[in-house]
């Protein structure tokens, strides 16, 4: 697991609450039942209303393939209930309970699983990586490789997580009040102009980069 989450809310009137995409495939736990979600492409928009509570688990990018049996793509921008893959006897919402019971299912290891993990966590932690074809080189891979891999393990291509991970870096600059020169960027990260940098940040976070930059 990557990391274990949760969100309560209680609110008078429904509100709006924009969800960022990261390549990892979530178990949430609500209402007495469970859910799976695969990687999802895009921003989503949750609207939260009266008093509510989610506990969440977040896999690790990459290593999900086992649990499931199947592609992770099959998942991608999909919500099905968790007894599709678990059994259906859910644990209490908790961290403990949760540990224990995913400790219970968990597969034999998969190499192959844990070489998509690894590439992820190179392209996440490693702020020169832009390029899907210069990253199947180092790994010794043609990129139709890559991209096999990842649809099978990840969910979606290697050109989205490079953009998702590079975006993020986007985003923390802006956070820390940098400023930003938006035509080097888009260079920087491989766009043929701003224009395109633009689009995509707005497919992934719901708005333009300008109108991010001044929420900060």
């Amino acid at each position: 697991m990557a990391r274990y989450w949760e969100v309560t809310w209680d609110y008078a009137e429904p509100y709006r609450q924009k969800v960022v995409p990261y390549p990892n495939v979530q178990l949430t736990f609500r209402d007495g039942g469970a859910a799976l979600q695969g990687v999802v492409a895009g921003h989503q928009t949750k609207v939260l209303a009266g008093r509510g509570h989610v506990f969440g688990v977040a896999f690790r990018p990459g290593a999900f393939r086992p649990f499931l049996g199947a592609p992770v793509s099959t998942l991608t921008d999909r919500t099905v209930d968790a007894a599709t893959v678990f059994d259906p006897a859910l644990p209490a919402p908790e961290v403990t309970e949760v540990e224990r019971y995913l400790r219970r299912r968990l597969p034999e290891p998969d190499p192959r699983a844990q070489e998509a993990a690894g590439v992820v966590d190179a392209v996440a932690t490693t702020p020169g990586i832009t390029r899907v074809d210069a990253l199947a080189g180092d790994l010794g891979l043609s990129v139709r490789q890559l991209q096999r891999l990842f649809a099978e393990h990840v969910g979606l291509g290697p050109k989205w997580v490079i953009r998702r991970y590079r975006l993020h870096e986007v985003t923390e600059r802006l956070a820390a009040g940098t400023p930003v020169d938006w035509a080097a960027v888009a260079a920087d990260l491989g766009y043929a102009d701003q224009a395109h940098l633009t689009r995509d940040f707005t497919a992934m976070f719901g708005e333009s980069p300008t109108w991010y930059a001044r929420r900060y």
